[in-house]
């Protein structure tokens, strides 16, 4: 890592997407070719950059409930480069113990983040005084603080989704600020209650 990679990160996007909203419950989920769902439910969550502490938390919430939950699909979404994104997964607590129902995948050109309606953020979502606060108590409290940033930028809007066997979309909890953590086991429950019903 360099510190020209750490400067860029705070650079916004020049080739932002445009956006649609992100997508309501009860609608059908977004077709990408990067996200291939399957007929189980599923929760996909959209990462901040690697190195982001809140990435991490996110992450590691992620694989926590992805282990009570076999079946049920988990996916994690990087827009970080294939490189960056496996050196900050390497760097992890419990690295390589992620279970069988567990991916991450790679969108570096953040095609599919633009397709679920997650956009370039404003500055009052990055650099809020209650996010920055929960930088530091999310360091202070759990030992989690920024690593390297090799890749990605800290504008990209993150954003988690759970989408029963139909495709539907069951829970969609997009970030309102950066120090938004998603509860990955409410979204479990809306896809898989959706399962039971059927």
């Amino acid at each position: 890592m360099t510190f020209q990679q750490e400067l860029s990160s705070w650079f916004a996007p020049r080739d932002a997407k445009t956006t649609p909203a992100p997508p309501a419950v009860g609608s059908k989920a977004p077709s990408t070719s990067k996200i291939q769902l399957s007929s189980a439910p599923s929760i996909i969550t959209f990462l901040r950059h690697c190195g982001c502490p809140f990435a991490e938390k996110t992450f590691l919430n992620l694989r926590e409930v992805a282990r009570a939950h076999r079946n049920t699909s988990f996916i994690a979404v990087s827009h970080s480069s294939q490189q960056a994104t496996d050196s900050w997964l390497a760097s992890l607590p419990q690295a390589g113990s992620e279970p069988d129902n567990l991916q991450v995948i790679v969108d570096d050109t953040c095609e599919a983040y633009a397709a679920w309606g997650l956009g370039v953020a404003g500055f009052g979502h990055v650099l809020s005084p209650a996010g920055l606060y929960g930088v530091w108590k999310l360091g202070r409290e759990e030992g989690i603080w920024n690593r390297p940033t090799e890749s990605g930028s800290r504008w990209q809007v993150s954003g988690s989704f759970g989408v029963d066997g139909m495709g539907v979309v069951r829970w969609s909890r997009p970030a309102e600020r950066v120090d938004d953590v998603p509860d990955f086991d409410e979204g479990a429950a809306a896809v898989e209650e959706v399962g039971v019903k059927l």
